[in-house]
C-alpha cells in the first residue's frame, strides 16, 4: 500500500461524487478537479487551429499552449487557497472551468483584511508569473528573436498579464470586486459595498454580451452570462448572511449573552449556526 505524497495524493471517495468533473487528486491537501465541459474547449481549440493551419503540429501547439494557460489559472486559484489557509480558512475544492477556475472556501472571511489578502493573492500570482517569464525571456534573449520559445514566452506573459489585470477590475465576480468590498466595507458596510461591486459587474456583463453578440463571439456571450449571474449570486449570498446575522442578534438580545464559559466569538457561533 503506497503512501500519499505531501504535495499530491489520490482523490478520496467523497472527491469522486461529482460525475461532471475529472479529479486530478488532492494537491496540497485540496481536492482539485477539471469540469467535464473543459473537454469541449480543447476540441474547439483543436478544430479551429486545424481549420486555420491544417497542421497537426499547430494543433498540438495550440492545445499545449491552452493547457499552459490553464495551469496558470490553477496556480491563480491556489494563490487564493493558500493565503486563505494562512487565515485559518480551508478550501473545499478547486475546479477548473472553461472560462476560469473556482476555489470554494469553507467559509467567507469575516475580517475585511483577510478578504483583501485572499482576493489579491490570485491576481498577484499571475502578475508574478508574467514578471518571472518576462525576466527569463530577456535573460535568454528570446524576446524579439523569433522562434517557438519567443512565441510561447511572450504569449504566456500577455496571458498572465490579462488574467491578473482583468481580475483586478473592482466588480463581482472578479477578485477586484472582493478587494473593493474589503476596502469599502468599513466606510459603507459590507452589504452596500457588495451592491456597488455587483452593479458594476452586471454593467460589465451587459458590455461583454453586446460585444459578443455584435462581434460574433459566443465565448464573450458565455462570459457575460457567467458574470451577470455570479454577481447576482454574490449579492444574494451577502443579503442572506446579513439577514441571518440580524436574526441572530435579535435572538441574542432576547435570550441574553451566552454563558461566560463559552469563549466563542459571535462570528464563530454564527458560522456554526449556519452549518
Amino acid at each position: 500500500m503506497g503512501v500519499d505524497h505531501p504535495f499530491f495524493s489520490k482523490p478520496t471517495a467523497a472527491d469522486r461524487r461529482d460525475r461532471w468533473s475529472w479529479h486530478l487528486g488532492r494537491i496540497l491537501g485540496i481536492p482539485t478537479r477539471i469540469h467535464a465541459s473543459f473537454a469541449l474547449v480543447l476540441v474547439w481549440i483543436g478544430f479551429s487551429t486545424w481549420s486555420a493551419a491544417h497542421s497537426s503540429l499547430a494543433v498540438l501547439f495550440g492545445l499545449g499552449f491552452a493547457l499552459a494557460v490553464f495551469t496558470c489559472v490553477l496556480l491563480h486559484e491556489f494563490g487564493h487557497a493558500l493565503v486563505a489557509r494562512r487565515f485559518g480558512i480551508e478550501t473545499r475544492r478547486i475546479t477548473l472551468l472553461p472560462i476560469g477556475g473556482v476555489a470554494e472556501l469553507e467559509r467567507s472571511p469575516s475580517d475585511p483584511r483577510a478578504e483583501l489578502w485572499i482576493a489579491a493573492a490570485g491576481p498577484a500570482v499571475n502578475l508574478g508569473i508574467a514578471a518571472a517569464l518576462a525576466l527569463a525571456g530577456f535573460a535568454l534573449g528570446s524576446f524579439g528573436a523569433g522562434g517557438l520559445v519567443s512565441v510561447v514566452l511572450s504569449g504566456l506573459v500577455w496571458a498572465n498579464l490579462m488574467l491578473g489585470l482583468f481580475n483586478l477590475v473592482p466588480a463581482f465576480p472578479m477578485d477586484g470586486g472582493r478587494v473593493f468590498r474589503a476596502l469599502a466595507s468599513k466606510r459603507v458596510g459590507q452589504l452596500r459595498a457588495t451592491q456597488l461591486a455587483a452593479k458594476l459587474g452586471r454593467f460589465l456583463a451587459v458590455g461583454f454580451g453586446a460585444w459578443g453578440l455584435f462581434g460574433g463571439n459566443p465565448v464573450l456571450v458565455l462570459v457575460a452570462a457567467f458574470v451577470w449571474f455570479a454577481a447576482g449570486r454574490e449579492l444574494a449570498s451577502v443579503r442572506h448572511q446579513v439577514q441571518q446575522r440580524q436574526a441572530f442578534e435579535r435572538v441574542q438580545a432576547f435570550a441574553g449573552p451566552p454563558p461566560s464559559r463559552d469563549h466563542a466569538s459571535r462570528d464563530q457561533v454564527f458560522y456554526v449556526w449556519r452549518g
